[in-house]
């Protein structure tokens, strides 16, 4: 039966529907006391993906880029050392105190237990990419994060199998690509999104198959287009000319034209993606039983999850994938199963609970930083039985003693640890991007916050005044530090970034990495849908006849946005 419930930290109510009661009693654990939106927040409070500082290692001291701000507090060794057997994670093991909660304890060995400088995987092919983070088999990439399988690519993030391609965001299988968002399987196609197989084009948005466009939106197979009108070749090229699409000027003004005139007047699907059976969310492919889902794709049985990637039978989850019956996780997978309220624990892990950046293990509870350990509670090992005892010992205690947040909340046996426990301070989150605080808010909650210290540094020159073109710009411009013209911080143009631009002709850009990126998450729906009807009104769409069509959906277009937003039926009809 449907229950309506409040949550602990909004006060909002929410529904537990049918299915959600059988999937938490097949994993054995309690209805959940904070609404799904909440819940998304508190996992993601516990990754950072963005933020790099200059910090030492806390074993051999050599200087390095971390993940972890200068005075975090605990220690933090270098890739090299932490995973070395120079160290015993083991070694920090403790007895359970029935004194204290489960939650303190945990804490406290959260501050001994050294983490890794950063989240990239130990690989091979980690070549020559020393500012990424939650990374792995890469070469030649600056400040890419969340990223795989990539090569001379920058300033990117959640970019997979893709060559010499900057500026992208949730993008894969791109090469000599440039500010896009959702962009799959394309090359040489700049400012653009949620396009795929496309080439050599310009500000496309949800074109498929199409060649030498510029400023196109909704087409499919198309060649020689600019905003949506059909060129001649030679027409075609003299008009790119006539643009200046290779000039600062060019950019700006052709891209307030695209947005005036196309981008916000073409038809659009509720949601983005293909290939989905029973599904409800956005940028999701693949899927069966798959709702309120967020960038996810080949899953099945999967509910309220951002980023998920090869899913069966799992709820609340975020960062990753290839993982099977696990509830509340985040940054968890290669082959994981049964995984509960845990953060970063991979390499094949099996029934881990509690648990925080544990590779290869099985049978953990409230574990920090065990590789290949198996019927440990704390940190300390234990006889199968003893540790199936301890467990629901701890367990009661949850119930019976559970642990009061700062923030008001109570926190027992079936809740992911509170953001105050997050080993991430929340400024530097991902949370602080999705759900964004100001700093005296976040503290009265009782999440952690701290600004890190930045470099200072002797602006030279300022991003409104960089040239017009790139074949303006002389060698020299790397040594230059430039005022971002939108956050005002400095910023370099690397060897790398210049030979890139004077390849696909494109000016420098005006705004700092960090800057770029926000302005490209400003085109990306929210993590959150509302309920709509279809707005198409077209009469020869003889199921709905005159008037407006009367399906409806959920969608991750607000009701208040000036978007054009169709059912998936008279969407396929308009496409061309």
């Amino acid at each position: 039966m449907q229950e309506t419930r409040q949550c602990q930290n909004c006060k909002n109510e929410f529904t537990i529907e049918p299915e959600d009661f059988k999937f938490y009693e097949k994993i054995s654990v309690p209805p959940p006391t904070f609404c799904p939106e909440c819940r998304m927040q508190r996992r993601l409070a516990f990754r950072n993906e963005r933020n790099l500082y200059r910090r030492n290692c806390n074993l051999c001291g050599k200087d390095m880029i971390s993940m972890y701000q200068k005075n975090a507090p605990f220690p933090v060794y270098c890739q090299d050392c932490w995973w070395s057997d120079k160290w015993d994670p083991a070694g920090y093991g403790r007895d359970f105190d029935s004194s204290k909660t489960f939650f303190e304890q945990f804490q406290e060995l959260q501050r001994l237990v050294p983490r890794s400088q950063y989240l990239n995987m130990i690989s091979t092919r980690m070549i020559n990419s020393p500012y990424t983070n939650c990374a792995g088999d890469i070469e030649n990439c600056y400040l890419i994060f969340g990223a795989l399988n990539d090569r001379n690519c920058a300033y990117s993030h959640y970019l997979e199998n893709s060559l010499d391609s900057f500026d992208m965001l949730y993008s894969e299988k791109v090469a000599r690509c440039y500010e896009g968002f959702d962009i799959d399987s394309c090359y040489n196609v700049s400012f653009s999104q949620s396009s795929q197989n496309c080439m050599d084009s310009m500000f496309l948005f949800d074109c498929r198959n199409c060649n030498d466009c510029i400023g196109c939106s909704g087409l499919r197979n198309k060649k020689h287009y600019i905003l949506n009108e059909p060129y001649t070749k030679e027409e075609y090229e003299k008009k790119m000319r006539e643009l200046k699409l290779n000039t600062a000027e060019g950019l700006a003004t052709f891209r307030e034209e695209f947005l005036n005139k196309v981008y916000q007047k073409t038809p659009r699907k509720y949601y983005h993606g293909q290939m989905n059976s029973g599904f409800s969310g956005d940028y999701i492919s693949n899927t069966e039983k798959t709702y309120q889902a967020f960038y996810t794709k080949n899953t099945r049985n999967v509910k309220y999850s951002f980023w998920c990637i090869n899913g069966q039978d799992v709820y609340d989850y975020f960062a990753w994938g290839d993982l099977e019956k696990s509830y509340e996780v985040v940054s968890s997978g290669e082959n994981s199963y049964n995984i509960k309220f845990s953060n970063c624990c991979w390499g094949g892990s099996r029934d881990i609970e509690y648990s925080d950046f544990c590779i290869s293990g099985s049978n953990l509870f409230g574990c920090v930083g065990l590789r290949s350990k198996q019927y440990c509670i704390l940190n300390k090992q234990y006889a199968k039985e003893e540790y199936e005892v301890l467990r629901e010992k701890i367990i009661k205690q949850m119930f019976d003693m559970p642990f009061k947040g700062r923030d008001g909340a109570v926190y027992k046996y079936g809740e992911f640890p509170p953001i105050e426990l997050s080993t991430v301070f929340y400024n530097d989150s991902v949370a602080q991007e999705h759900f964004p605080l100001s700093k005296e808010k976040a503290i009265l909650k009782g999440y952690p916050w701290q600004e890190g210290e930045r470099g200072v540094y002797k602006i030279t020159q300022k991003g409104e005044e960089l040239p017009n073109t790139i074949h303006e710009v002389g060698d020299d411009i790397v040594n230059e530090v430039i005022e971002c013209t939108q956050c005002k911080r400095p910023y370099r143009i690397t060897e790398q970034e210049l030979k890139f631009y004077r390849e696909q002709d494109l000016p420098l850009p005006q705004l700092c990495p960090d800057s770029r990126h926000l302005e490209r998450t400003k085109f990306r729906n929210p993590l959150k849908l509302w309920h709509r009807q279809c707005m198409c009104e077209i009469e020869n769409h003889e199921w709905h006849g005159r008037g407006r069509c009367s399906n409806e959906f959920e969608t991750s277009y607000a009701t208040e946005r000036p978007e054009i937003v169709y059912c998936e039926k008279c969407y396929l009809r308009e496409v061309v």
